[in-house]
């Protein structure tokens, strides 16, 4: 079933990323994690910044692979190519999680692994305000304000939490380029390989 993305926000050509932007991969980034990706900001400061690939999934099951875990068919991303032995997870429980940390929007990265598997297994229609990532993507100090500068990342800011916590979006990274309209459109239509067009 394919899902098209319908959304509204707050774009800005020189908008500057932060703790809860989303940054799209320009269309010819020439990277095996990154090549057409949309990627959530968790962090960003002064120190570096690190996040999670939202368009890119894994075909795992985290009831398989964690002992206890709820019988609940959770799509999992691949957050990154940094850190990639372990499972992390973004929700808007809020502070019912303790050790929770807030990250933008009523969402908050990760908090009491047990709280979490309790809330999900007794409340299955919780489901939905969890996303889970295997690995993450990081950034040293200055290194994603060079890439910026390379025009490597579109920043945009707003971005509802509804669309961050969507795993059925099929087409992320294109939705995203034509909503933005102008040039952004007409590059959401380039080619993954120049030279097939």
């Amino acid at each position: 079933m394919y899902i098209r993305l319908v959304i509204d926000f707050d774009f800005s050509t020189d908008a500057k990323p932060q703790k809860g932007s989303i940054l799209i991969s320009e269309p010819f980034l020439a990277d095996d994690y990154f090549s057409r990706s949309v990627i959530y900001l968790c962090d960003h400061n002064e120190n570096g910044s690190f996040g999670f690939v939202l368009n890119k999934y894994v075909e795992t099951s985290l009831t398989d692979s964690i002992e206890g875990f709820p019988t609940i068919d959770f799509k999992v991303s691949l957050g990154g190519p940094v850190d990639t032995s372990n499972l992390y997870y973004i929700h808007s429980f809020g502070e019912s999680l303790e050790n929770a940390y807030p990250i933008d929007q009523g969402l908050y990265i990760g908090g009491d692994f047990e709280d979490m598997k309790s809330i999900v297994t007794k409340i299955p229609g919780k489901a939905k305000e969890v996303r889970f990532f295997i690995g993450y993507s990081g950034w040293e100090e200055g290194q994603l304000e060079a890439e910026m500068k390379e025009k490597s990342w579109i920043v945009l800011n707003n971005v509802p939490s509804s669309v961050i916590m969507n795993t059925e979006q099929e087409s992320l990274w294109n939705d995203l380029m034509q909503r933005m309209g102008g040039k952004f459109e007409l590059m959401s239509k380039f080619p993954v390989n120049p030279s097939d067009n």
